[in-house]
């Protein structure tokens, strides 16, 4: 019923201000304002995937990754964001331990931590194929 219509993720941030700048300048991505509705802004990602972020006072970040991103190269691209400020976390769990850089290796897939100004998780994982 609903595999043939268009869908789009949404989650909250802090500060809309905050994420054009932190979406836009530092990740590269093409942000939008959602026209005639204040607070809301579009991310828009390969493909035409668009998700929506909507400024709440009183924001708490999700514990969970929110948006991944797949790179070719995840060591270059955890080196060009953390060239530009971007801090990437460091687990020293059981099952789960990240390098210095903060990417996990050798456990399924490689992957790297991050947090958006409002503390949403993201990540980045390198693509295999």
């Amino acid at each position: 019923m609903l595999d043939n219509i268009k869908a789009f993720s949404s989650y909250s941030v802090d500060s809309v201000e905050k994420g054009k700048k932190f979406y836009s300048e530092i990740l590269g991505l093409q942000v939008t304002d959602v026209p005639g509705m204040k607070g809301l802004i579009n991310l828009k990602i390969a493909n035409d995937f668009e998700v929506m972020l909507y400024e709440k006072s009183d924001h708490i970040p999700a514990t969970f990754t929110v948006l991944n991103f797949i790179a070719k190269d995840i060591q270059k691209t955890v080196d060009d964001l953390g060239s530009k400020g971007v801090k990437f976390e460091i687990y020293d769990l059981p099952g789960l331990k990240t390098d210095s850089k903060g990417i996990l290796r050798g456990n399924g897939t490689t992957i790297a931590w991050f947090k958006d100004p409002a503390g949403n998780i993201l990540s980045v994982l390198e693509d295999n194929n």
